[in-house]
């Protein structure tokens, strides 16, 4: 059955989004029908709208959905109609890398999320006139009033969730996090620096404090960020552009040399270069910020060998959203994640401005609600 709603619909690369009526497709077995209540803004969102990642259009975007379920395909049996859930990233759950337990390095994970089209090529939405829409972002495209959800994507919360606080988790909270407690598996005591304090970078300054990092040090050009990190557990803070940032971090966490663990959020190779230099024997660092396809980081191969240092990869900081987002639920519920600092609730018709907003650097995490 055919159920026509409301969505921000993108018709071309760096063009505004406009609401439009839309319709969405019938469910199939795998997928659920949500009422979006709230949806969290990324910078994947908006990069997918400038072009910078190559997706098809016109298309709707949106992936930290949070809602209430309204219909049920018949291969779903873990939620219910009525049930609150909260929306992440989409996985086969059939392949190598789900099997073991890493869904987010799912092998179909750039076709199930960015192609916009579920395996079959059809589309969970499509204009009045029946012009394609390509949706299924992230099995979700929650920038809707209503979005039919891959099952995959879906995480079950309980009645008293407050949507529109905690549907940032669905990605941007969950990869800071994620890489601190998974990725980087930083230790009690230790040593870490967070290079890029937007929501993921405070997220994972959080999730250091958890962690009981002795030396949480936030990196950023924006002072008014790093008295916010400071005010989330970061220890010390540095401009990151100070010519000096490698000396005095290294300084810093001295005892081997550099620091123990790092984290770049940003993406910028010369970032990315220094975040690798001040790493101590045996440090390990990632990086959840993406440069464009193609760019390349210059590593001293002498020192990267013989000091034992790391650099990994990252996507969705290892998380399983089924697992981390109840973690991080529960820790903020202990005072331990104040999430809050980091968002501005938008009604959906200030969509304009929430993401004007995010891309001027003037708000960390807008959240366009939907419903109340």
């Amino acid at each position: 059955m055919y159920h026509k709603t409301s969505a921000l619909v993108v018709h071309s690369a760096g063009v505004k989004p406009k609401l439009l009526e839309i319709v969405l497709d019938s469910l199939q077995a795998n997928e659920l029908k949500v009422q979006i209540y709230a949806t969290g803004v990324c910078h994947t969102d908006l990069a997918c709208m400038e072009g910078h990642i190559p997706v098809q259009f016109p298309n709707v975007f949106g992936h930290e959905g949070a809602g209430v379920v309204l219909e049920t395909g018949s291969d779903v049996t873990d939620v219910q109609v009525g049930d609150k859930v909260l929306l992440s990233y989409n996985f086969c759950g059939e392949c190598t890398q789900c099997s073991v337990h890493y869904p987010a390095y799912c092998e179909k994970l750039m076709q199930l999320n960015f192609s916009g089209e579920r395996l079959d090529g059809s589309s969970t939405m499509h204009l009045p006139d029946e012009e394609h829409l390509f949706s299924n972002f992230f099995g979700q495209s929650s920038f809707s009033k209503i979005a039919v959800v891959n099952k995959s994507s879906v995480v079950r919360v309980p009645p008293t969730t407050d949507l529109q606080l905690y549907a940032p988790l669905g990605c941007g909270m969950q990869t800071g996090a994620g890489a601190i407690l998974n990725t980087l598996n930083v230790r009690t005591g230790s040593s870490v620096v967070v290079f890029g304090t937007g929501c993921v970078g405070l997220a994972a300054v959080m999730a250091a404090t958890i962690r009981g990092a002795r030396i949480i040090v936030a990196v950023d050009l924006h002072p008014e960020r790093l008295d916010l990190a400071r005010e989330l557990g970061a220890t010390h803070t540095f401009r990151g552009d100070d010519p000096h940032i490698r000396k005095y971090i290294t300084e810093l966490c001295g005892s081997s040399r550099g620091a123990d663990f790092a984290l770049d959020c940003s993406g910028a190779i010369p970032v990315i270069e220094t975040m690798i230099a001040t790493l101590g024997i045996r440090g390990k660092a990632t990086s959840v910020g993406a440069p464009a396809p193609g760019r390349k980081v210059e590593v001293d191969v002498f020192s990267h060998l013989t000091m034992g240092r790391q650099y990994l990869g990252c996507h969705q900081g290892d998380s399983v959203a089924r697992e981390m987002i109840p973690y991080l639920i529960e820790k903020h519920k202990e005072g331990k994640f104040p999430l809050e600092k980091l968002i501005k609730v938008y009604d959906f018709n200030d969509f304009l401005q929430a993401f004007h907003d995010m891309n001027e650097g003037l708000v960390l995490k807008p959240v366009l609600r939907w419903t109340s």
